[in-house]
């Protein structure tokens, strides 16, 4: 029986390299974030869906900070002194691969948003009977621009790449545009990009020119085809934005196919990680930061800010209500208009329903916590808990300073400062007693006015 053979061990190359000048940023141009990530990881994320054995991302300017973004991954650095093309950047990696047999796939840092899917395209093609030498991923933009240019037949097989400097008027009315994007065995790459020259319009290295050195080595290589979203890059803050918008219209489509409703989708933001159930609803401008998740039939109303929360099943958060890193709502917990919580949980059916902040708290199940009411859970120094028993219920403009502790049951009067614990079922009332001088108010405006006509 013919078994199949081993996939081959997978190198993945990132090039991360240039200036990013256009960017006008302090902040390396790979390190800006698309839907809350910075679309480097964006794109080694993908990458690692194909499980490759070696990383390495070929920085040049500002590699400190790469390579602080890319150092918990376990993903190698290595340095471009000088930007003198993309084979010359690529060169820059074999030291890090020293030793390594097996598949290259090249990537750009600035092209963030190349699925897995297209990346293992690249990788099968690479191995398909006719084993070319490389496999350029090509795409079809409106406009063609100055983009590099892939002669083709129609079943793939490169005749010539071209970059559009050096382009006859006749190549540069070919459609099919070179992303960069290419899958090479180890051995055939680097043992080309050695024989690359610089004799060209910008008098630079270029990768694509491996194709043609293998091709007068009497070895053909082929190119595939993606959408032309997919391999869109960002040089610019204006391009960043364009990319952004795509990825969140995509998102957001899939969010409204998986079953949830989005009111206005225009208006709602996603983050990269973002998990929407079934029977959701999303009213007008909600942006989604990081790390939230949402469960079935949960409304999210109209101006609400969701970073780092869970939110369990038919519960409601707003309007104008903002959810912090560790929240978690119970199911059919309630999070009103102008209500802020932080790191804190909400039991089942408890409600926050009016211009409150609950931070470092836990909050039992059917407590109800009144308009303006705030645990006060900084000293300047330190941050400390407050816990608010099941069915208990904090009267408006409370004052809860931690660490306290309100029993199930107990009742806080509205108004109150509450510094020491509840015991379960108690009534706390933490203010001045009441008093009440009839007439005082008539005689103190007759006084007032006495005194004002004798100025």
């Amino acid at each position: 029986m013919t078994q199949t053979p081993p996939a081959a061990a997978l190198a993945i190359v990132v090039l991360a390299a240039g200036q990013g000048t256009r960017m006008k940023s302090d902040l390396h141009k790979v390190l800006h974030p698309i839907a809350g990530r910075p679309m480097l990881l964006h794109l080694l994320a993908s990458a690692a869906a194909l499980s490759p054995t070696r990383t390495v991302v070929v920085a040049g300017a500002r590699a400190e900070q790469v390579e602080a973004a890319v150092a918990p991954l376990g993903v190698t650095v290595a340095f471009q002194a000088e930007q003198l093309g993309t084979g010359h950047a690529v060169a820059q990696a074999e030291a890090a691969l020293a030793g390594f047999d097996g598949d290259v796939l090249v990537l750009y840092g600035d092209v963030p948003l190349v699925t897995a899917a297209t990346m293992r395209a690249m990788i099968d093609r690479l191995h398909a009977a006719d084993a070319p030498a490389a496999v350029v991923l090509g795409f079809r933009p409106a406009d063609p621009a100055a983009y590099g240019r892939v002669i083709a037949d129609t079943d793939g097989r490169i005749a010539r790449m071209v970059e559009w400097k050096d382009a006859s008027a006749e190549e540069r009315a070919v459609t099919l545009c070179n992303s960069g994007l290419m899958a090479a065995r180890a051995a055939d790459l680097f043992a080309l990009l050695a024989r690359v020259g610089n004799d060209n319009a910008a008098g630079e290295y270029y990768l694509p020119d491996v194709v043609m050195l293998a091709g007068a080595d009497g070895r053909g290589s082929a190119v595939i085809e993606t959408a032309a979203d997919e391999v869109a890059g960002v040089n610019s803050r204006a391009e960043l934005a364009a990319v952004e918008a795509g990825w969140q219209a995509r998102r957001r489509a899939a969010a409204m196919a998986a079953g949830a409703s989005l009111v206005a989708p225009d208006t709602v933001w996603f983050a990269h990680d973002t998990a929407i159930g079934r029977d959701v609803t999303v009213e007008p401008n909600v942006v989604f930061g990081p790390g939230v998740r949402v469960a079935d039939g949960a409304t999210v109303r109209a101006f609400s800010h969701l970073e780092g929360a869970e939110v369990g099943e038919r519960c409601e958060v707003g309007p104008y209500a903002r959810l912090r890193p560790g929240v978690v709502l119970g199911t059919g917990a309630k999070v009103g208009n102008f209500v802020e919580i932080k790191k804190a949980a909400l039991g089942e059916g408890a409600k926050a329903n009016h211009l409150s902040y609950i931070g470092d708290a836990d909050v039992g199940a059917g407590a109800n916590i009144g308009a303006g009411t705030i645990t006060c859970n900084y000293d300047g120094f330190f941050k400390y808990r407050t816990t608010i028993g099941a069915g208990a219920f904090v009267g408006s403009n409370s004052a809860l300073v931690a660490p306290v502790a309100i029993g199930a049951g107990a009742i806080v009067g509205a108004g109150s400062v509450v510094t020491q614990d509840v015991e379960a079922d108690a009534l706390a009332l933490v203010r001045a007693e009441q008093r009440t001088r009839p007439g005082w108010a008539a005689r103190f405006r007759q006084a007032m006015r006495a005194r004002k006509a004798g100025q």
